[in-house]
């Protein structure tokens, strides 16, 4: 099938529409786009379950990590002030890991600021779709009224004023039988009119999810950055209760990615199945949906000139009857006029209907072209296939430096606050204070010697 116009599938739609699939028996699937079917269900599933299969493995290396550094650790000698060696490593190592991790936010925020641009592209092709359907079908109904009402009044009183010669009538009711001809033929081209699928309402759809996904996604930035930044910072004051909660809030983070990150995989491979071969599935989908014939589609989709538009036959019927209309009309104004003055009124009327429904005519035939909606259906794919595919794969690559990054700072986080000094609670204290209990015992002393 011809590809739309600027759209081609990228190397990443190649790349992940090649990697294998498989079922929950282990069974293979095809790479085929076929999301109503359970094998292809159960195969996204199982990539997704994979993630929750990543961050099962980190767990269970944290917790092994944690409880050999709890319970091998070797005892220290009594009186020993000096920090245990390799203690400015593990410092170190958990400040590279925020760092990283501090990182991956940026490129997250890259690849969700992406996501929505596809994602906008996509409703802003949707709309302008529904915008040139609904311009079909206001020209039609508004050529079809313009035609019964000539048809109802101008040529009934025509009829009426010519009545005394039989010739000139004929000519009135010729031209009335082209109106309803043409009106018939029109009525024809409305092709979306009572279609239950409304563009309008998918793209409104659309928005409505991709808001709170974009801002599920900035909120989820936000606490990865807010939890780097003050495990940094009780790092850097060596404030034991503040690395404490932040090792709590990077495990709820932790987890948090590692079921973004199966998400994002899953959406990523099931999109690169679509965009490898679209026009297929659409097809299919909207044929199901609208009940409109494969030909009017093929058309509209595909747009090449293997596939004939199915409207010409109606539009060139209609431009005949409408020249036919055009050329009776001024025959009777050239015999009808002299002899009956009162025919001038309505035969004026009707040239100027004539002339309002040509130019609708023509607006008609640049519309139903398939060079319009199929330029649509093209920025669409590459929306939602190019610009919304990358912006995942991004995501998907946040989400792994994250896990990654928030791992090694669990390892690290209690081996660091283990090296802290044991009155670091009261180094920002001031000397002045009261409450410092180095104070209040001078305070003490001071009061014993009075």
């Amino acid at each position: 099938m011809g590809a739309p116009p600027g759209y081609r599938p990228s190397a990443w739609v190649h790349l992940l529409h090649q990697l294998p699939r498989a079922d929950f028996q282990l069974r293979p699937v095809p790479s085929g786009f076929a999301p109503q079917e359970r094998e292809y269900q159960q195969a996204l599933l199982l990539v997704a379950a994979l993630a929750g299969l990543g961050l099962g493995l980190s767990l269970v290396f944290i917790a092994v990590y944690l409880i050999r550094f709890c319970c091998c650790r070797p005892p220290e000698p009594p009186g020993a002030k000096s920090p245990p060696p390799g203690g400015g490593c593990v410092t170190w190592s958990c400040i590279a890991a925020l760092l990283v991790g501090c990182a991956g936010i940026g490129i997250g925020f890259y690849g969700n600021s992406e996501t929505s641009d596809g994602v906008s592209q996509l409703s802003s092709a949707l709309l302008h779709a529904n915008h040139t359907l609904s311009a079909i079908d206001h020209l039609v109904l508004e050529t079809v009224e313009r035609l019964g009402e000539a048809v109802r009044a101008e040529l009934t009183t025509l009829e009426e004023v010519l009545a005394q010669r039989t010739e000139l009538v004929a000519a009135a009711r010729g031209a009335r039988r082209q109106a309803e001809a043409v009106a018939q033929q029109l009525q024809e081209l409305a092709f979306w009119q009572g279609v239950p699928l409304s563009p309008l309402q998918v793209a409104e759809d659309v928005s409505f999810v991709e808001e709170y996904r974009w801002l599920a996604y900035v909120l989820l930035l936000l606490l990865e950055l807010l939890v780097c930044l003050f495990t940094l910072l009780g790092l850097a004051k060596q404030s034991k209760w503040l690395v404490i909660v932040m090792t709590v809030m990077s495990l709820l983070v932790l987890i948090l990615s590692w079921g973004s990150m199966g998400l994002e995989a899953a959406t990523a491979v099931g999109l690169s199945d679509f965009c490898s071969s679209p026009d297929t599935y659409i097809l299919n989908l909207t044929q199901e949906e609208t009940g409109l014939s494969s030909d009017i589609l093929n058309y509209y989709f595909l747009c090449n000139q293997a596939v004939s538009n199915p409207f010409q036959q109606r539009l060139t019927l209609s431009q005949r009857a409408l020249a036919s209309i055009h050329s009776q009309l001024q025959g009777l104004e050239r015999e009808a006029v002299p002899q009956f003055p009162s025919a001038q009124k309505p035969l004026l009327s009707l040239e100027e209907t004539l002339n309002v429904t040509e130019g609708n005519f023509h607006q008609l035939v640049a519309l139903l072209h398939c060079r319009g909606l199929h330029k649509d259906y093209g920025a669409a794919l590459r929306g939602l296939c190019e610009d919304a595919l990358e912006g995942l794969l991004f995501l998907l690559l946040f989400s792994l430096l994250s896990a990654g990054a928030l791992a090694t700072a669990l390892c690290s986080l209690p081996r660091a606050w283990a090296l802290f000094p044991p009155s670091d609670d009261y180094d920002d204290t001031d000397d002045d204070d009261p409450f410092n209990p180095q104070e209040s015992k001078r305070f003490v002393q001071w009061q014993s010697s009075i």
